[in-house]
């Protein structure tokens, strides 16, 4: 389901339309100056410091006991480190990583060679030898994709790359029509396994998620990240939400911007700038309205930790399931999704996730609610930034335009490109290789950041 919300909703007189922070705060954080360079991940990331909500959610929905929150996000933060530099070190080998454990204590890491356990084991990591390294897998899942162009895949709504189990995955209602599917992509001997399910994903249209918008006075939808581009502010939500030149009011009613781009589907990503009543900040709005302030946007792995905020069903937590997912709405294929064991509900859309302190997204839909539980899909952060030229809203982030792409080649480390793991620049004339997929930021540079950066 697509969880906006197109009824006019809750219109009490609420006062003051001065500086709002998109996501829920009044007041816009004051910048921090830079920190020295940080000894660890988790100092990197803030998870030596998590916020209060963040791990009050985490101990609620994970069912971890009093300290296991924090520890869990600290082994989180210091696992990408890890886990991006056996990335870079396998190669072609390199077969995906996941975390397991109530406190992601296990790092588990994939190879093709049996010959790359010895390395694998001395970062720490558990060592799986499996068949398919992972660009076979991704190549099987860029033909599903190509393939649901033109084919009906309302039965079939789901497909990825299942990394711990080394396969792709079509979930299905039905069994034959996932055969078909399979098929028509070309892969029937690639080993895809198929999952029969009824679940039917749905974008989380039509309601409220973070702190509540509307779109042309009617249908509402949640903001999700604030952001800049040069000096105009703005924020982040759903492509389905609203489209290029809609206007938008604020939970207060009152008028607040316009949708300068929205993509969906294809994608499920848009950005709102807004006019001079709203500020932008770099928090979310967690448990009980309490704020946690946003650091970065460094993607985490693969049975990490994850919280969403929403204005339907509030702040929840859960796991990642998988990235780069595609899943079939009535509306169209949407491609490149992380699917999270998170429950969400109809109003919930375009709101913010987060792992620990680190953006990772805007919900696009799910299936299931928040009282038997569910499964959702959100939009990855970092694409609507790079897409959109955005710079996201940090703690010490100054607003701006981001540099433009680098596709991945060798070139001059900038302050606001994104950069994917594997990536290489220069700095300072030293050569370095990105360890973990994250929008920079001026207090990030590869010298000051090896949580981030690994020197050649």
């Amino acid at each position: 389901m697509l969880l906006r919300h197109t009824a006019a909703g809750r219109r009490a007189a609420l006062t003051a339309l001065g500086a709002l922070a998109l996501t829920g705060v009044t007041t816009a954080a004051t910048a921090a100056p830079p920190p020295a360079p940080a000894s660890t991940a988790a100092q990197t990331l803030g998870a030596d410091r998590p916020p209060a909500a963040v791990v009050r959610a985490m101990e609620r929905d994970l069912k971890l006991k009093p300290g296991q929150a924090a520890e869990r996000l600290v082994n989180e933060a210091e696992a990408g480190v890890r886990a991006g530099r056996l990335r870079n070190s396998l190669g072609k080998r390199f077969a995906g990583a996941w975390l397991r454990g109530a406190t992601s204590a296990e790092l588990a890491v994939a190879t093709t060679h049996a010959d790359d356990v010895s390395a694998i084991r001395a970062q720490g990591a558990k060592a799986v030898v499996v068949k398919h390294p992972l660009s076979e897998l991704q190549a099987v899942k860029e033909k599903l994709d190509k393939a649901a162009n033109g084919a009906n895949t309302r039965d079939t709504p789901v497909w990825y790359v299942d990394v711990p189990t080394n396969r792709v995955v079509v979930r299905a209602v039905r069994k034959p029509a996932a055969t078909a599917f399979i098929k028509a992509a070309g892969v029937q001997d690639k080993g895809v396994t198929v999952l029969v399910s009824a679940a039917r994903p749905r974008p989380l249209a039509d309601v409220v998620g973070g702190e509540a918008y509307y779109i042309e006075g009617s249908a509402r939808c949640s903001i999700g990240f604030s952001v800049t581009k040069d000096t105009q502010q703005g924020f982040t939500s759903a492509g389905h939400c609203g489209n290029a030149d809609d206007s938008t009011s604020g939970f207060n009613m009152a008028t607040q911007g316009t949708f300068e781009a929205s993509t969906f589907p294809g994608k499920d990503m848009s950005w709102v700038s807004v006019n001079s009543n709203w500020t932008a900040t770099s928090d979310v709005k967690g448990e009980g309205g309490q704020r946690t302030q946003v650091t970065g946007s460094v993607q985490a792995l693969v049975g990490a930790s994850i919280c969403r905020s929403g204005s339907t069903t509030g702040w929840h937590c859960g796991t990642i399931e998988q990235h780069d997912t595609s899943v079939s709405y009535s509306e169209g294929t949407v491609d490149g999704v992380t699917e999270t064991t998170v429950c969400a509900e109809p109003g919930d859309s375009g709101g913010p996730y987060i792992s620990g302190s680190q953006a990772q997204g805007v919900t696009s839909g799910g299936s299931g609610d928040c009282t038997s539980g569910g499964t959702t899909f959100y939009q990855p952060i970092n694409p609507v930034l790079s897409d959109f030229g955005l710079v996201l809203k940090t703690t010490t982030a100054q607003a701006g335009s981001p540099a433009p792409t680098d596709n991945g080649t060798a070139t001059a480390w900038a302050a606001g490109r994104v950069y994917e793991a594997g990536t290489t620049v220069t700095h300072s004339g030293v050569r370095y290789q990105c360890l973990q997929s994250h929008q920079a930021q001026g207090r990030w540079s590869p010298g000051a950041t090896p949580a981030l950066w690994q020197r050649l």
